[in-house]
């Protein structure tokens, strides 16, 4: 599915669009960015926000005036000009929140990961559906002109994929609520089922609690899908060499995506090596073929990737149509975080991805998630 991208600083023409009230319930870093962005889209604005805070409230008081500031979510349900809400608060209270919404009537979009086990994504995706609500999960990176740019070199039609690998590592910031990999992870395991349009069929995962933290600051994750493609992740919270890289290694040509090299945020490596098809030289041995190629940087139209997400989703709830990221695409996420926790568990072995899973690894903190959520 191809998704409009626009040119930062660039606006759609409304004349047709009636704009569309938004509010965000939690507005940290993240949140606050939801509010800029609905605010800049000429075809939406933010009624409300929803904020325990009261540091950021005063924050968007002082950034956006005329929006409505409160600290509990039944006033934001109760807004007649609120037609669909993002959610920003802490991952274990995504479930309950996004709940309430639905129930009231509202589109919904909610930060990764959807939910904190997948019997509950599966539980939102049926009260969406029968409420006619439009459902989408944040997987920004989606959305990123680079990533739709290694799509294309992925689907073209020379080559078969090997395997893909990503690293997406940093000092922190550090959650309170779940562990490195549910929070880093969903990046690149949302990556790599977009770019294969399939899902793992197994992990395999080991992770580490290197800074004496009570949940992972560190995992490695194997992930088998389908073909025979391997992929693999590196998450941590306790590497001061900032990461956000995925590779893919095909069998005529390298794909690197670099999300911090904004000069080349993609290269391509036109080079490769496959078997040659013919009788073998000796018994297990096969003659392959090396291709060697240019290297070449393709031009990345820049845009914002959050900003292109929060236009298709008010396309997708001004027409119905099923978002790129819907909630099935956050369900098969949260299947794949639980198949990783319970492979850590046991220190690492092969598990199969289940359809059906309710899975709360000991790392979760649900205590600690916002009040703001539970109200």
């Amino acid at each position: 599915m191809n998704i409009a991208v626009l040119p930062l600083g660039v606006k759609e023409d409304s004349a047709n669009t009636k704009t569309m009230g938004i509010a965000v319930i939690g507005c940290g870093y993240w949140g606050m960015n939801y509010v800029r962005i609905f605010n800049e889209l000429a075809e939406s604005r933010v009624v409300a926000v929803c904020e325990q805070s009261p540091e950021r409230l005063k924050e968007v008081a002082r950034r956006f005036p005329n929006v409505y500031l409160t600290t509990q979510i039944d006033d934001v349900i109760s807004q007649p000009d609120v037609q669909a809400v993002v959610v920003c608060t802490e991952a274990t209270s995504h479930f309950n929140v996004t709940r309430r919404l639905l129930l009231a009537g509202k589109h919904v979009l909610v930060e990764k990961p959807l939910t904190t086990a997948s019997a509950d994504a599966g539980k939102l995706l049926e009260l969406a559906d029968s409420r006619s609500a439009t459902l989408m999960v944040g997987h920004t990176f989606i959305f990123n002109a680079g990533i739709q740019k290694v799509k294309e070199y992925v689907k073209d039609n020379g080559g078969r994929v090997y395997y893909l690998y990503a690293r997406r590592t940093n000092l922190g910031p550090i959650r309170c609520d779940v562990n490195a990999l549910w929070d880093l992870a969903p990046h690149d395991i949302a990556i790599f089922n977009y770019l294969l349009d399939a899902t793992p069929v197994w992990v395999s995962a080991v992770g580490g609690k290197v800074l004496g933290n009570c949940r992972d600051d560190v995992g490695f994750v194997s992930l088998g899908y389908p073909d025979n493609i391997l992929a693999h992740v590196h998450v941590s919270w306790a590497d001061p060499d900032k990461a956000r890289e995925v590779v893919v290694v095909k069998s005529d040509r390298r794909i690197l995506f670099n999300d911090l090299n904004g000069g080349e945020q993609v290269r391509v490596f036109d080079k490769g090596v496959s078997p040659v098809e013919e009788e073998p030289l000796n018994y297990g041995e096969s003659r392959f073929q090396i291709r060697e190629g240019d290297i070449i940087s393709p031009r990345i139209q820049p845009a914002e990737p959050l900003k292109n997400q929060c236009r298709h989703f008010l396309e997708c709830v001004r027409t119905g149509k099923q978002p790129v990221s819907s909630g099935v695409e956050g369900r098969d996420v949260v299947r794949v975080l639980e198949a990783i926790d319970r492979s850590i568990e046991r220190k690492g072995l092969q598990l199969p991805v289940e359809d059906k899973a309710d899975y709360v690894h000991a790392n979760f903190d649900a205590p600690r998630a916002r009040e703001c959520s539970l109200r």
